[in-house]
């Protein structure tokens, strides 16, 4: 089937175990998809592995930031570059497999309903997350409950990575406004998109562990999305 120009966006810090692994793999899902690294300066050298690839591979781009800089602007930088080269579809995905990237083409297909579609590990009261510890799993869980009984998002995993965007989901957000520089920022413009009165919908999909790298979550991302709850639902963020 044929799809709109598609943009994966990949954020990475110290990915390079992964990174030339996984671009190949996301490329080969459709012709109508390219990749954007947008890279923190990694001291392992991953913009330099990219770059590499940028260079031999017109389908893959790179964007180099000056330091570690967060999660939430690298998306936006991406989101930006992204509707300034007029793609249609616009991806958040993970650079450690977590994300797989043969659900991709799903995406797409439920996009051409959507205007945002989400990768849900708890669709249907279902639990599809891999090598996880009870702790983490019940953090997340916990979170998602959460944000739906604060702000009454009708979503099951609001918390999740995983996205597709219609550009006219991205297009409704004031980018430049966006409150959140953490996981929480997955909360945020779900929520906004949603309160514009978009279509969000929900994908299953099944969420295994990084098993290369170093996991990015600390207690300053769990504290931050727990505040950033309470001001959306107050109309303050």
């Amino acid at each position: 089937m044929k799809y709109p120009k598609s943009l994966v966006i990949v954020p990475t810090y110290n990915e390079k175990e992964n990174i030339s692994l996984i671009l190949p793999v996301i490329l080969s899902q459709h012709e109508c998809i390219e990749v954007l690294v947008v890279d923190d300066n990694s001291p392992d050298g991953t913009g330099d592995i990219v770059q590499k690839m940028s260079d031999e591979n017109p389908r893959i781009h790179i964007l180099r930031r000056s330091g570690k800089l967060g999660l939430g602007s690298a998306y936006v930088m991406g989101f930006k570059w992204a509707l300034e080269q007029g793609f249609e579809r616009i991806f958040e995905m993970d650079a450690d497999f977590s994300h797989a990237p043969t659900d991709l083409v799903r995406f797409l297909e439920k996009a051409e309903t959507s205007d945002l579609v989400l990768g849900s590990r708890y669709l249907d009261r279902k639990i599809s997350v891999v090598n996880w510890d009870m702790k983490r799993l019940i953090l997340s869980y916990g979170a998602n409950l959460y944000t739906r009984i604060v702000t009454r998002l009708p979503v099951s995993d609001a918390t999740g990575g995983f996205k597709c965007f219609r550009r006219e989901a991205l297009e409704a957000l004031n980018l430049s406004d966006m409150k959140s520089d953490g996981y929480c920022f997955q909360i945020e413009t779900t929520f906004k998109i949603w309160k514009k009165g978009l279509r969000v919908s929900e994908i299953p999909i099944v969420f295994t562990d990084r098993t290369r790298g170093a996991s990015k979550m600390s207690g300053g991302i769990i504290s931050e999305a727990f505040f950033l709850v309470l001001k959306l639902r107050l109309g303050l963020a």
